[in-house]
């Protein structure tokens, strides 16, 4: 029969998750340094963690971490439990463990108000959470040496004259992408837009540890990028590496890529990271055939409330 019960003392659990949580960062592409700023940021999170014990016959076969706190309130009253974990041991896989721990941590974000529930996945996780939208991926790769540049484009830094159009559609095609992953109303999107690139540039073309770049094909611009250095130790994140829409199809997603990395090891970074919003398959497919590997993916599903 399988069981649940609450830990008093989850040590024995966060040393379990961090050995995994780590094992999957540095498989993703990230280095060591960057591997523990990701897990820093775990621990903050797991500091709101109701933690179980899975067992079978009185065996324990894994843990389940769940967690619903008025911070996941969304600005319409939806309520977010969230899966922080769900693992069960390889000897055990496979036998049901998985499944009835998923049940038990949506009954229990549902007993405590919350209408819909989130899982952050780090682990391959089978066809455990298929019906869970996909929300956002953030990937990354390591790039020692950069994918080969396409023939005849070129990188440049953005003018002053080209930043406030680019900040313009850049805004807009945020809101368009968190819309379309359905984390969002388009009215909470625009405002968590505004207040997102307030605080990401401040100083717009001048914002420290920032590249503002132009790319161009036989001097006409095809695209644009935006990456902040040392986002994470040795880690360069990629807010955007765009490609004009009448220029797509011709192989410049790769070279905008490439462009990317150059710049991330020019400015003494050794990974290129991008978050990716649910729904947009062209750009997870363009990532996974350039050698990208998801470092977390984030999944939710709306759960009824328990009756009373």
């Amino acid at each position: 029969m399988i069981e649940f019960s609450v830990l008093d003392d989850s040590t024995r659990w966060w040393n379990d998750f961090e050995r995994r949580r780590r094992a999957s960062y540095t498989a993703a592409g990230l280095g060591a340094a960057a591997a523990e700023s990701m897990l820093e940021a775990a621990r903050t999170d797991a500091g709101d963690w109701t933690v179980a014990e899975i067992s079978d016959a009185g065996a324990r076969v894994g843990y389940v971490a769940v967690g619903v706190t008025d911070a996941d309130t969304d600005a319409d009253g939806t309520l977010t439990g969230r899966i922080g974990d769900l693992h069960v041991d390889v000897p055990h896989a496979g036998r049901d463990h998985e499944r009835a721990a998923r049940d038990w941590a949506e009954e229990w974000c549902a007993r405590r108000g919350a209408s819909r529930v989130a899982v952050r996945l780090a682990e391959p996780a089978g066809e455990l959470f298929d019906d869970y939208r996909v929300r956002g991926q953030l990937r990354a790769r390591r790039v020692d040496s950069p994918a080969a540049p396409l023939d005849g484009v070129t990188a440049r830094p953005m003018t002053g004259a080209e930043y406030p159009g680019w900040l313009a559609s850049e805004k807009a095609a945020y809101v368009f992408d968190i819309v379309r992953a359905g984390a969002l109303s388009p009215e909470e999107a625009v405002l968590k837009s505004d207040r997102d690139f307030a605080e990401l540039v401040p100083e717009g073309l001048a914002t420290p540890d920032s590249a503002f770049l132009v790319l161009e094909a036989a001097g006409e611009p095809i695209g644009t990028g935006w990456l902040k250095h040392g986002h994470l130790p040795g880690v360069t994140y990629g807010y955007s590496l765009h490609v004009h829409e009448r220029h797509r199809g011709k192989g410049y997603g790769r070279a905008a890529m490439a462009a990317g990395e150059q710049t991330a090891l020019a400015a003494g970074d050794d990974a290129l990271m991008f978050t990716v919003w649910g729904g947009n398959e062209v750009a997870m497919n363009l990532y996974t055939s350039a050698g990208y590997r998801v470092v977390e993916e984030n999944r939710s599903i709306d759960v009824p409330r328990p009756a009373s």
